[in-house]
């Protein structure tokens, strides 16, 4: 369709769709020393193997290379990269990727080593690719994030739940030892008012013994006097007294209450926790969401990252159309395309509000199988309840077990509740 000769690029239209994702080109140039990698069929190789041309016109699997920027060393007509990932005839047009596989240059010559100098290969730089591709109507995938290993953010998913565990072990700690120390307090607290509560009750009993002691004589002499009525008086006086004496000792508190009292205290001086918010799930029948693309978290290599508006129903019922399946714990859908050589994974975990899409590409062979194996079910329509999700889960673990162990992307969202 094009051809540009003065940086070695030419279009070129398939006469049949392909259906393959396209690889996005990295928008920012590679550092010196990172790792690359070159895909391509040098010819070196097939004769090697001493294919035919026939053999060479049928699918065959592309030969991989890698090797490192050893610098951005323009040529004197156009930009290009220096690398040592072995490339040979054959290889031109073909990409040369960085770790994430994205294109950082096409693949176009190399120097003579003339069997003894060491061998150094160039690669068209994206700087000259991006405006070829526009100039001829062609808008590419572009990717100018940070390139981060699958490795390094399962390492930083470690390192951050050993931080949540330390930190909720130091946290239950630290309430032990503050309970622990209140509960001492309140007994300590509880002893002191009963042994001042016993004294007061003592003394309270000692002085009615001695006012009913009066009164008793002063009943005795009244009667002596022979004058009924103050007698009477000062006898039922009496009785009060002694009355209030008895009550007095019998109603100090014993020792054995300090752990009831220090319980009740700690009952009512203590707050009520805080009411944690609620699951998703367990929220309303449907929760609307904006699932927003967490970039420390993710590998984005070609995928766009807008917001994902998501409706969540705690029957596992995504956008009031896609059930997912129920396995493990996890809420997951596997996406098949028919029109995409790329298997996406989307999971969904309610008590964190978190949203996750791992996408793997893959090669022929292992998308046919994938396909295969998807044919054998139909995914169940919404609100078939706990016992469809799981049995839809087991299905969808025959289409797991075939994919890779790691995947190509992995987009991970934090969600929240819509405006």
């Amino acid at each position: 369709m094009a051809y540009s000769p003065k940086n070695d690029l030419a279009l070129i239209e398939t006469t049949e769709p392909l259906n393959l994702p396209p690889l996005a080109i990295a928008s920012t140039p590679p550092q010196d020393g990172s790792q690359v990698a070159a895909v391509g069929y040098p010819m070196n190789v097939d004769r090697a193997q001493g294919l035919s041309v026939a053999d060479v016109l049928r699918p065959q699997p592309p030969v991989k290379s890698q090797g490192f920027v050893s610098g951005e060393r323009p040529t004197r007509e156009f930009d290009t990269i220096l690398h040592t990932a072995p490339i040979a005839r054959g290889n031109s047009g073909g990409p040369l990727l960085d770790s994430c596989g994205r294109v950082i240059g096409a693949n176009s010559f190399g120097t003579d080593s003339q069997g003894a100098d060491a061998e150094f290969f160039f690669a068209v730089s994206a700087r000259e690719i991006l405006p070829f591709l526009r100039a001829n109507g062609v808008e590419p995938v572009v990717n100018g994030l940070p390139c981060r290993s699958l490795a390094e953010l399962d390492a930083q998913e470690r390192a951050q739940s050993e931080r949540d565990a330390r930190a909720a072990m130091e946290l239950a700690h630290r309430q032990e030892a503050e309970s622990a120390q209140n509960r001492e307090n309140a007994r300590r607290d509880a002893m002191y008012a009963i042994v001042e509560t016993r004294d007061n009750r003592l003394a309270l009993a000692g002085l009615l013994l001695a006012l009913s002691v009066l009164a008793g004589l002063y009943t005795w002499h009244m009667q002596q006097t022979g004058d009924r009525r103050r007698t009477k008086l000062a006898g039922a006086v009496t009785g009060v007294l002694l009355i209030a004496m008895l009550v007095a000792w019998f109603t100090r508190p014993g020792m054995n209450q300090v752990e009831q009292r220090a319980v009740a205290a700690l009952a009512k001086h203590t707050k009520p926790a805080a009411e944690k918010p609620k699951p998703v799930a367990n929220a309303a029948a449907a929760s609307k969401l904006v699932c927003t693309i967490d970039l420390s978290r993710s590998r984005v290599t070609t995928a766009d990252t807008p917001d994902v508006p998501l409706t969540w129903s705690s029957d596992g019922c995504v956008n009031s159309r896609s059930q997912y399946g129920l396995s493990g714990g996890q809420w997951s859908r596997v996406l098949v395309p028919q029109d995409e050589e790329a298997v996406s994974v989307a999971r969904y975990s309610p008590d964190k509000r978190e949203y996750r899409v791992e996408r793997y590409l893959l090669d022929h062979n292992a998308m046919s199988a994938v396909r295969t194996e998807r044919a054998k079910y139909q995914p169940p329509a919404c609100g078939g309840g706990e016992a469809r999700a799981r049995s839809f889960g087991d299905q969808q673990a025959s289409l797991t077990a075939l994919l890779p162990t790691q995947p190509n992307e992995r987009l991970v969202y934090t969600c929240r509740i819509a405006n």
